[in-house]
């Protein structure tokens, strides 16, 4: 189960109220930034405007693939390891605005993740050290450790995955192993 606050409004649907959840200026900030990022080819400086501009916790060595775009309101809630790589035109989600209520929760990645392209990754949720994620896929609730997950609904693929799947450095390369 997804981690999330959630807040009930009244009158019109939750997104007509947003900047009564959070000020303007703070979203046109984080949305130039944003944009900045998503092209940026440099993945330090990508790595400095998260930390720096935004907020995030980001580990060291985190690759974001061009086009990743995070939440633009709640960045701050989004928490990443180290060594971990976020695929291209990912999106990563702190908050969603429904009709009667909207609803923030932490996004927590771990180290030496692998989240494949154009993933959805929901509010509230946690992906363990070492998971992969396949492309494509939404994430709506938590990935546990070593585990691979792909899809939509997202099901697990292997639990446990110690086979080089999930980053780890075990396997074999016929390439560098001459």
């Amino acid at each position: 189960m997804r981690k999330t606050e959630k807040y009930p409004v009244e009158g019109p649907n939750a997104l007509w109220q947003i900047y009564r959840t959070v000020s303007k200026w703070k979203a046109v900030k984080n949305f130039a930034w944003i944009q900045i990022s998503r092209y940026c080819p440099s993945l330090p400086v990508k790595n400095w405007i998260y930390r720096r501009m935004l907020g995030m916790q980001v580990g060291d060595h985190t690759a974001f693939a061009l086009m990743v775009m995070v939440d633009v309101f709640f960045p701050e809630k989004i928490k990443i390891g180290s060594n971990t790589i976020i695929g291209y035109n990912t999106t990563i989600l702190a908050h969603e605005y429904l009709i009667r209520e909207y609803r923030l929760g932490e996004v927590n990645i771990g180290s030496h993740v692998m989240v494949g392209a154009n993933t959805t990754i929901l509010p509230g949720v946690t992906i363990g050290d070492y998971a992969v994620i396949g492309a494509g896929s939404v994430v709506h609730k938590d990935v546990p450790p070593h585990t691979f997950v792909a899809g939509n609904p997202m099901r697990v693929i292997r639990s446990n995955a110690s086979d080089g799947l999930a980053g780890t450095a075990d396997v074999s390369d016929p390439l560098t192993d001459q």
